[in-house]
This record gives C-alpha cells, structure tokens and sequence, in this order.
C-alpha cells in the first residue's frame, strides 16, 4: 500500500504528539510567600509534564505545598520563578479550561443542583441559548448519576452528592484539565469509596486530564496513571514519580489481593515514612 504522508504531516503528528504528552507543563518554578517573619520558600525547582487524557495525584505530608502546586496550574497564584503552560499557552491566571473541585464543594446553598451548575455552565458559555445551556447542565447531571436531584438544594442532599455536584459543575464547563484538591477528604469512609469509583467512572466518559491532591495512599494508587510525591517543606520540591502500571477499569476488591498493587502502595508509603523519619531527625 502507497503511503500517502508527506513529511508536514509526518512533523504536525510528532508535534501534535509532543504536545499531548506535555500538556500540562511546570518549567522550572520556585514559590516564595512574603511573611511578617520575611520571605517563605514553599516550593522550590518544581518541573513536571502530564500528558493529555492523565489521571496524576500529588501525594506528601501537611505543609508540602501540594495544594500550592494545584493553585499554580489552577493560575490562582502566580510563581515566584519560572512557567506553567497548559495546552502550550501559558498559565497566566484562571480560565475555564481549568476547573477546580475543592474539598469543600462550595455550592451557593439557596440554588438547586440544576441551579448551581447552570449558573456556570452559563459564565462559560454565554453565546449558547437557554435551551443548550439546559442540555449542558442536564447531561452534567447525568453524569455523575445525580438527574434525579435537579431541584433539590445542597440542604436535602448528602456530603457525598455535594461533592458529585461540585463534579459535575466543573465538568459541565468541559474543562481541558479537571484540578481536584482533596475532593473527598471531608467524607465518611464508605462514601469516600463510592465516589472514588464514580469518579473512575466519569474521567472514562469525560476523557479530561486530571490532577488531585491527596493525602490518601490508596486513592492515590487507586485512581491514578502516576503519583508525585513532594518533599517537606520548607522549600518542597518532587522527591519521586512513581508510573501506576495497572490495568483499567480497576475494581477495588480485586487489587486488594493484586501484588503490583500492593508493591505500588508499599512504595508511596516508603517515600512518605522516609521523607518524615529524615525530616524529623
């Protein structure tokens, strides 16, 4: 058979393909906060790439500056040094191509699910008609399993369905990256669970990238394509990458048993009891 490929569409592939694996982009950045007690390096040489479509969690103990590194991307700060770049622009503040989800779900409590959700959908989307503002925050809904609460306020719903409106809401913005900053820590242990694997369930149909802090080991292993582990602070930086090598879909009860799995978990622990036991010699 011919090949028909000239060498333009041979280098726009290549390009296109250098492009999806650095679609998230941190070069070379330093985070100072300036304190009454003088300056205060948070971060320091932070240098990562993920790649279109991944699932990547930041993993380390309290006051590591996971959070830090999700307000960068979210261009909610600005670094001290160096660049952030997201589908190769430039992260120079927010835009709606990066949602957030936070632990707490923020929801505007005298507005309906619907409500809540169309009132960004809306932001988002301004030139649409009402009507293809309603299908967008309808199929939101849908989503994450929740159509049958259109009309009920934050009040009438459980934690574990504020937090899906809170997913959904971001999702309905159709988000290039979807940024999740301990979406799920405020929640009980069964909910936390159920929802992990809703949320395994929804990346699979939105097909979105997607980075979250955790202090949660297992969630980490369990959702992710890899886990970066920070350092202590002051001055944190990304200690070890670690590839989550295991097939999807998951199921939770399968990888309990699973010996990749529990070596990946051993791992993460490893750097983490490392990290601390040098950290508090």
């Amino acid at each position: 058979m011919k090949n028909t490929s000239t060498p333009e569409k041979s280098q726009e592939k290549i390009q296109e393909k250098f492009n999806a694996d650095r679609y998230v982009l941190i070069e070379n950045v330093d985070m100072t906060f300036a304190t009454k007690k003088g300056d205060f390096n948070a971060l320091t040489n932070i240098n990562l790439n993920i790649k279109e479509g991944e699932f990547v969690s930041i993993i380390g103990h309290s006051g590591c500056g996971k959070s830090t590194v999700l307000n960068l991307i979210a261009g909610l700060l600005q670094p001290s040094k160096g660049h952030l770049f997201c589908a190769n622009r430039e992260i120079a503040g927010p835009g709606p191509e990066r949602a957030v989800v936070f632990q707490n779900h923020s929801l505007l409590p005298w507005l309906s699910c619907y409500e809540n959700i169309f009132l960004a959908v809306e932001r988002v989307f301004e030139s649409e008609s009402k009507a293809q503002l309603a299908a967008r925050t309808h199929a939101a809904l849908e989503l994450v399993g929740l159509a049958h609460a259109t009309d009920k306020r934050p009040n009438e719903i459980s934690g574990g369905m504020k937090q899906r409106v809170g997913i959904a809401r971001a999702l309905a913005m159709e988000p290039k990256v979807l940024l999740l900053d301990e979406p799920f820590g405020a929640l009980d242990a069964l909910t936390r669970a159920n929802l992990q694997d809703e949320l395994m369930k929804i990346m699979v149909k939105s097909g979105c990238t997607a980075v979250m802090v955790t202090h949660d080991v297992d969630e980490a292993v369990l959702l992710s394509d890899r886990i970066v582990m920070m350092t202590n602070g002051p001055s944190a930086t990304i200690g070890e990458v670690l590839t989550v090598d295991l097939a999807r879909p998951r199921a939770r009860l399968d990888l309990a048993e699973d010996k990749d799995y529990n070596h990946i978990r051993s791992e993460v622990l490893r750097f983490l009891y490392e990290r601390h036991a040098k950290k508090a010699a």
